[in-house]
């Protein structure tokens, strides 16, 4: 098995604070699971556009797309499924309930007026309930501050492409806001990599928080995102029906929202928080401009939840909440609904001052499979400049509406379980100067759902009722290895750091072809390294290379193809002209590299881009 040379954050640093491990405030020593944060600060400094692109650098997360910017964009963590990945923004659960596997699409998440994303490595179920699985990646946009402020962000260059971003906020009074928007575009590469035609993209998004004082223990929380994209697609037209130019184009638009109270009391040792949020989802495909469209899908999920957060003692303290989801899912035709009642809880205890434990439960009663139950521990023992990690976690993903209720849906199916088991250790040097960690994991998926020809021990279909297939729970995954981690300050003006993945992700479904097979889409190793240098002048210089091993895709037959590793190089630099306005500009794809995360789509080949950015 390869070894790492370098690696980037693999954890948090000791004294930062994560929420999305236990699903309230806590210092990342004092958890045992796997969490990496990226503050705005390295969002900036990295000049990213696109969210996936910046995850991919990531311990654990493998990223695949279809064809250029805005095309299908699906994330695994340590090796798990795309769909078995939770995404909240701003404290929402945003995952598509109307698409078969209820995944999220990452092809319209741009960084924008993202302040910070924290992702969780492995199941999280106890706090966070269904498709936690893979893990959880926490989206958080810009909040309000104190004084008035304006940031804005202008960029074009390669293929056309062309952005916009701006964010204000301010405090009056008890009201603090925060609102901003975007807007991109690109003519874009052709999605098929056989085609000539260029699929372009466009995407225009919202965003706010809006927070009310109405005492001192008492809040309102008001927050939403809006995106509209619009994406060309290539497709399989007659007569050779082989991947190549159409004019086919999708849309998506995607709205959600979380209106909340927040309570404080005992001094501010009980925290409650209470809200309604909602998600809704609509895409559109069409054969060509002013067609009526090919294919709808409208999916809804609306849901209530508490939550409560008492340190009861200096030692002890007790996060628990519970929530009523509903779901619905109309193809145009049809409306199909379901819904999950949910409680949980969890203890957090320190019975010594080095040590962390923590233990929960959680409790779901879903409207067609039943209940389910899931359990976590994790502890966390930090001697002085070294802390060491361990935590046994459980997940599950219930069926989407389409698995259960569509033309090919079978309302007999259980929810996908997991067990996850993982180890790990930080270690700091030299005042912090030097910091590495290193991780083992492993995670045993069951019951996972697939689509099949139909069987006579299915009971849906006995009557003939799904003459194309149906679904069912009949595969199972096991996946296992490392994440290791090195970070280095030499001097206040360079920082090396860089991530290494080695993840062996396989098919154990027992009678499966597939058996003992890699898992499609998931490389067994990657490396990102990135370095970064201010100049006396203020001049910043950065650079990131990374690695990604061979992985297996399937073609339109179902033969295994291996799709060839790669090497992708990037450059930037920025300039502050003064104290309000910095320059900037970066090179992607430097060597101008061919390769494919999904076979017989296109990748973009060597680019530049020049930007302004402006804070007021």
């Amino acid at each position: 098995m390869p070894f790492p040379l370098f690696a980037f954050l693999a954890a948090a640093p000791a004294d930062e604070i994560v929420v999305t491990a236990s699903r309230a405030p806590q210092s990342a020593a004092e958890t045992g699971q796997a969490v990496t944060v990226l503050d705005r600060d390295l969002i900036e400094q990295r000049q990213a556009v696109i969210v996936s692109d910046l995850l991919a650098q990531t311990p654990g997360v493998a990223v695949s797309r279809n064809g250029g910017v805005g095309g299908f964009t699906g994330l695994r963590i340590r090796g798990a499924e795309a769909e078995q990945t939770l995404v909240l923004i701003d404290g929402v659960k945003v995952n598509d309930p109307s698409s078969p596997g209820g995944g999220f699409d990452f092809a319209n998440l741009l960084a924008d007026n993202i302040a910070r994303i924290e992702v969780l490595r492995g199941p999280n179920s106890v706090p966070w309930g269904s498709q936690a699985i893979g893990g959880v990646v926490n989206i958080i946009t810009a909040r309000p501050t104190a004084e008035p402020t304006l940031t804005a962000r202008a960029e074009g260059g390669s293929f056309g492409t062309a952005q916009a971003v701006a964010n204000g906020s301010f405090t009056a009074g008890p009201v603090a806001a925060s609102l901003g928007g975007g807007y991109f575009t690109t003519d874009g590469i052709s999605a098929a990599r056989a085609g000539t035609e260029r699929d372009g993209y466009e995407r225009y998004a919202a965003n706010g928080r809006i927070e009310v004082a109405l005492s001192d223990s008492i809040a309102i929380d008001l927050r939403g995102y809006f995106d509209h994209g619009r994406t060309e697609l290539d497709g399989f037209p007659p007569p050779s029906f082989t991947f190549a130019d159409t004019p086919e184009f999708s849309t998506i638009q995607e709205l959600f929202g979380y209106a909340g109270v927040r309570a404080t009391f005992l001094d501010g040792r009980f925290v409650n928080r209470a809200a309604f949020t909602i998600g809704d989802v609509n895409r559109d495909n069409f054969a060509a401009p002013g067609s009526a469209p090919s294919f709808i899908a409208r999916g809804r999920v609306e849901r209530f939840e508490y939550q409560g957060d008492l340190k009861a003692t200096d030692w002890a303290r007790i996060v628990f909440g519970a929530e009523s989801e509903r779901s619905r899912f109309g193809d145009g035709t049809s409306v199909f609904r379901t819904g999950i009642d949910s409680g949980w809880g969890e203890l957090i205890v320190k019975p010594v001052a080095p040590l962390t434990l923590t233990g929960g439960v959680r409790h779901d009663d879903h409207r067609d499979f039943g209940g389910h139950t899931s359990f976590g521990g994790n502890a966390a023992l930090g001697l002085g400049h070294t802390v060491v990690r361990a935590s046994y976690a459980e997940g599950f993903k219930a069926p989407t509406l389409f698995q259960l209720r569509s033309d090919f849906g079978n309302p007999a199916l259980r929810p996908e379980t997991a067990r996850s088991i993982d180890v790990g250790v930080e270690q700091r040097l030299i005042g912090g100067a030097l910091s590495g960690s290193l991780t083992w994991f492993h995670r045993r998926t069951r019951n996972q759902i697939d689509f099949t020809p139909c069987r006579t021990d299915i009971a849906i279909c006995a009557d003939g009722a799904r003459p194309f297939g149906t679904y069912d729970n009949i595969a199972r995954a096991r996946a296992s290895g490392v994440e290791a981690a090195l970070d280095l300050r030499p001097t206040d003006t360079l920082r090396i750091n860089a991530s290494y993945t080695y993840v062996d992700a396989e098919n154990r479904t027992p009678g499966s072809p597939d058996f003992g097979t890699t898992l499609l889409r998931r490389p067994k190793s990657s490396v990102a390294l990135n370095a970064d240098w201010r100049a006396p002048v203020g001049l910043s210089l950065g650079g990131t290379l990374r690695q990604v091993s061979d992985s297996i895709d399937r073609d339109a037959f179902g033969t295994r193809v291996r799709l060839d590793g790669y090497v992708l190089a990037d450059l930037r630099v920025s300039y502050p002209v003064s104290d309000r306005l910095e320059i900037y500009g970066r090179v992607e794809n430097l060597f101008d590299a061919r390769y494919e995360t999904v076979l017989d789509y296109n990748t973009a080949g060597r680019a530049a881009y020049a930007g302004v950015r402006v804070r007021l």
